[in-house]
């Protein structure tokens, strides 16, 4: 297994990247770790308070579209390793401002790109460029078949399709000027302190609150959900034992219609707030789909599996139940 001495993470206040952040922090005491964030509105640095006081922890507030900036900290903190997160990642934003997808996440990742290849000079070895990307970079699927890292491209919005673009950029360095890259397409993640903006939590918060239930179309679309601490996992796994230039499909074998997810947050909060069940079943509203609205996600990791032993150790009851408690307390 690879080591690192210092490991810069973009968007490490975020949903993800703050659980990755910890992970880090805690695995790897021997290791700088940097958390670089804008702070934008889906980021929350109090979900690192556990790990402010710690030796190998570090925070920065930028923007990766900074680039005099970010050259300056590859200097500062000589990183041998970034594992890119940071982006705008809610569909519905990107339909309404497309540019600003654009903005953060294909140039904000040129940005990256660009200052990790003027530090680490062409044909590097020893480091790493980590990619995080989305499995909605391939489209939709029909009622079968499943995601892999042969899937053809064919995103629908206008953040997939800046996710897209980023992938390409990221192995385009890796061909023209030898940046060791990897890079990862997950599922929909979902566990405790992701932004309310998000599907689950925003159906929690309003359960809690017994306001409606925004549902599109008739809430048939379907997603592989992926639990958050597994997710991490796997980033850990690939960023120290991932062979430069693999990309990965993670997803966590849990496809399920939104509208059995929407049923089953209803039982299980409902439950815990000791209403009588299916109190909060009237605030379901289903609402007009949304524009390009893709069908069917589904993942097969069996490549990760095969080739660095990981796999989800977390069910999917198991996961909801620690998610739901996390949004009841806070």
């Amino acid at each position: 297994m690879k080591s690192f001495k210092s490991l810069l993470i973009t968007g490490g206040a975020g949903f993800i990247g703050s659980h990755l952040v910890r992970r880090m922090v805690n695995h790897y005491p021997d290791t700088q770790i940097v958390n670089l964030d804008a702070l934008t509105y889906a980021s929350n640095l109090k979900l690192l308070d556990d790990c402010e006081k710690k030796p190998n922890y570090q925070f920065v507030k930028e923007d990766i579209n900074n680039f005099e900036r970010l050259k300056e900290l590859f200097v500062e903190y000589q990183f041998d390793a970034v594992v890119h997160l940071a982006a705008e990642s809610h569909v519905d934003n990107s339909i309404k401002n497309p540019f600003l997808f654009a903005q953060t996440n294909i140039q904000g990742t040129l940005n990256l790109l660009e200052a990790s290849r003027q530090y680490w000079g062409n044909n590097a070895q020893e480091q790493r460029f980590y990619h995080i990307s989305t499995d909605e970079v391939f489209g939709s699927l029909g009622t079968e078949g499943f995601f892999n890292e042969k899937t053809l491209y064919d995103p629908r919005s206008p953040y997939s399709a800046s996710k897209a673009s980023s992938d390409h950029l990221v192995r385009a360095y890796f061909h023209t000027y030898g940046l060791p890259v990897v890079l990862s397409n997950c599922s929909n993640n979902y566990g405790p302190g992701q932004h309310s903006e998000k599907l689950i939590p925003l159906m929690i918060k309003n359960i809690v609150a017994e306001k409606p239930l925004p549902v599109y179309g008739r809430g048939d679309n379907i997603r592989d959900w992926l639990y958050v601490e597994d997710h991490v996992e796997a980033i850990d796994l690939i960023l120290h034992e991932g062979k430069p230039g693999e990309t990965f499909a993670l997803g966590g074998n849990n496809e399920m219609k939104n509208i059995d997810l929407i049923h089953l947050l209803i039982e299980r909060v409902d439950e815990r707030l000791n209403r009588p069940k299916g109190t909060s079943l009237p605030l379901i509203k289903f609402i007009k789909d949304r524009l390009g609205h893709d069908f069917r996600y589904a993942i097969d990791a069996s490549k990760v599996k095969n080739e660095l032993g990981w796999k989800t150790t977390t069910s999917f009851d198991e996961g909801i139940v620690k998610t739901v408690a996390f949004y009841l307390k806070n």
